[in-house]
């Protein structure tokens, strides 16, 4: 416990899933909070549930999408807190599922304007603070769609590949001013943006199968992911940066099977 007291973090898509678990995580920790997603009511949940883990959080709406939101995001919470040390960025979407025949540009745009662009602003916009501390983690939600075929449509896996790319492009650029830039490579996680899959998997009475592709069997946890992220936001991952982190229950230590992109 205790492991980010004192310290201030930013978290985007904090409505739900991992953003969420890693709020409340944060919290527990000591860490205050500046949480923001497009959905108040989800938002406002995640800030009251913060509060019951004994945390300190603002919440605002923002469409990570739109750099003047984002601008106006960080300057509010260097208004209420006064300093920065963590920014998560998480807000996420997924895109569509579809062959290469059927690829619409908008897709591919908005996609890219929320899973890339988005975090591209908020390190922007933060970094003269962190590079004027001489401190700062950062860490991006990618995924191992990121990282090989066979977790996401085509749109969806070429941001996150270009999320990471950026994390390391970046660590590049702040690693001389002690800022640390790293990235979380969720497999399949349980959340609202998966939420399709695991309905249907319940409906057909096939939930054990989702998941079991990977060297542990099983799907994974919101909270799992949450440890991450906070192991690598954290003074114990001092020496950690330019990183693209698995946590995938070992999908990625293994190929894929022909036939299993969607």
């Amino acid at each position: 416990m205790g492991r980010l007291e004192g310290k201030v973090a930013i978290i985007t898509g904090a409505a739900g899933g991992i953003g969420r678990a890693t709020a409340v995580l944060f919290a527990r920790e000591g860490c205050k909070l500046a949480l923001a997603d497009v959905t108040p009511e989800e938002l406002n949940e995640t800030g009251n549930l913060v509060a019951q883990a004994g945390g300190q959080a603002m919440v605002r709406r923002t469409d990570v999408s739109m750099e003047d939101e984002v601008k106006a995001l960080i300057e509010a919470a260097l208004a209420a807190y006064g300093q920065v040390d963590i920014l998560c960025n998480n807000a996420g979407v997924v895109g569509q599922l579809v062959g290469p025949e059927d690829q619409d540009a908008e897709d591919w745009r908005r996609v890219y304007e929320v899973n890339v662009l988005g975090a591209v602003y908020a390190v922007k916009h933060l970094a003269a603070h962190l590079i004027q501390r001489r401190s700062g983690a950062i860490v991006n939600t990618a995924s191992v769609a990121g990282i090989r075929s066979g977790a996401g449509g085509n749109s969806y896996s070429a941001s996150k590949a270009a999320l990471i790319n950026f994390t390391q492009t970046t660590a590049c650029d702040l690693g001389q001013y002690n800022v640390r830039v790293n990235a979380v490579c969720p497999g399949l996680i349980e959340t609202g943006m998966t939420k399709p899959v695991f309905d249907y998997a319940r409906a057909k009475d096939k939930l054990w199968k989702v998941g079991h592709r990977c060297e542990l069997r099983r799907y994974g946890r919101p909270e799992e992911v949450a440890a991450a992220i906070l192991f690598l936001a954290s003074d114990e991952a001092g020496y950690i940066t330019g990183q693209a982190l698995p946590v995938d229950g070992g999908n990625t230590a293994s190929l894929n099977l022909p036939g299993m992109k969607f």
